[in-house]
């Protein structure tokens, strides 16, 4: 926003990086990771979606991968190692997730099986404060 760059102005060059919201980095290997920051921005957009239930919302804000037991619901035609916005079954984005499974898959699997791959949470608010950017 215009504010913010007024603000960033005043910041000296040197220790100013850049004003606006953090969307991710690049690993050492050149692959561009999502940062949670970003959730905000990319969840009204997702095209893949997957609801937990309220059981499972903690384990996944601590870190945790999202099981088959733990599954609310999946986006229809979502592909395995597709990208995924984590929801609450209130709607409330948490995170980011790869589908480890696919939705056909999902159906057939046991209940201890990950069908979500953990990413990135609103819970690293929290957990990484101080490396968080």
């Amino acid at each position: 926003s215009e504010k913010l760059l007024k603000l960033a102005a005043s910041v000296p060059r040197e220790s100013l990086v850049a004003p606006g919201t953090c969307f991710g980095k690049f690993t050492k290997s050149q692959k561009f990771r999502l940062s949670v920051t970003a959730l905000d921005f990319l969840a009204p957009y997702a095209k893949f979606k997957v609801w937990v239930k309220p059981g499972s919302e903690q384990s996944f804000l601590y870190g945790n991968h999202v099981l088959k037991s733990g599954l609310g619901r999946i986006t229809e035609n979502t592909a395995q190692y597709q990208g995924v916005v984590v929801y609450s079954m209130a709607d409330v984005p948490l995170g980011f997730g790869v589908a480890a499974k696919s939705t056909q898959e999902c159906r057939k699997v046991d209940p201890l099986a990950i069908v979500v791959f953990h990413q990135a949470d609103v819970g690293e608010y929290v957990r990484n404060e101080d490396t968080l950017t």
